[in-house]
């Protein structure tokens, strides 16, 4: 009986610790993965998200004047697909540690080589890539958990953001996506298939050569005779031109297009540009 008893008492002990190893809870701070297009490329952040709990969190939670990991558990990284600038220093692609110093009247944002920072001890300053003092904002309503996100993001520049409890902090990005792109128009120009459309619509709305974005607009239409798109935006080459006359003609002939293709939305489009040129 005793010896029965004993390997009751084994299984039991056993079913126990397979209980014990198979449970599963929720991370105290959850991770996230925020990715924005940029430029050619992308740029991706990797943190942990904490809560504040009823805490105070800067300048106790999180000490004034120390280096913080920027969020819970592991190191926050942050990683550039290509080269971009932040606070006048270029930066190349690649893998980088997001780490700052919190202070009452002044952040200081570190990208540094180390991508493994969870302890201030750590850190060391020769590793640094850049290093970029901001002001803290005070936020209007606490937020509970921690965030790092994307902000007025544009082709070739972007603020990242984050905040935590009542502050919040950003520091601009940029990239030089100007010399890559006229690198490819100049190279793909001397190709058979040539980008008339894509390279005109580049130089015009980046306020470059508007004679030379209208003569690939018209060798655009040659190709394609019926693409209402490229009258369109042909007429509004010729308007930012001063032509006025020719700018209404090539409205009107993108309307007929439209019309004939049923794309009453570039109909649209063409009577507002219409409009302002009476």
């Amino acid at each position: 009986m005793k010896k029965i008893l004993l390997a009751a008492g084994f299984i039991c002990a056993a079913f126990t610790a397979v209980l014990a190893q198979e449970l599963k809870t929720p991370a105290p701070s959850s991770t996230q993965t925020v990715k924005q297009d940029f430029g050619l490329g992308n740029v991706e952040v990797s943190y942990s998200r904490p809560n504040v709990k009823g805490r105070k969190i800067f300048g106790d939670l999180v000490p004034y004047g120390k280096v913080w990991r920027t969020g819970a558990n592991g190191a926050t990284v942050i990683t550039f697909s290509d080269d971009v600038n932040i606070g006048g220093t270029a930066v190349k692609a690649g893998k980088y540690g997001l780490l700052t110093i919190p202070d009452a009247a002044e952040w200081t944002v570190i990208i540094t080589k180390q991508t493994d920072v969870t302890n201030p001890n750590n850190y060391k300053q020769d590793q640094d890539v850049v290093r970029v003092k901001v002001k803290p904002e005070q936020l209007s309503s606490p937020v509970e958990t921690f965030f790092i996100n994307f902000q007025g993001v544009k082709s070739n520049a972007m603020e990242v953001v984050m905040g935590w409890d009542k502050t919040s902090i950003r520091f601009p990005v940029t990239t030089d996506i100007d010399t890559k792109i006229t690198g490819q128009i100049k190279s793909l120009m001397s190709n058979d298939n040539r980008p008339y459309y894509g390279a005109a619509m580049y130089y015009m709305e980046n306020g470059k050569d508007l004679n030379q974005a209208l003569a690939w607009f018209d060798k655009a239409a040659e190709l394609d005779p019926d693409a209402y798109y490229v009258q369109y935006q042909r007429a509004n080459c010729l308007a930012k031109l001063g032509k006025k006359a020719e700018a209404i003609a090539a409205a009107n002939k993108s309307i007929e297009l439209a019309k004939k293709a049923k794309n009453d939305d570039y109909v649209t489009l063409n009577e507002k540009l219409l409009a302002t040129l009476k």
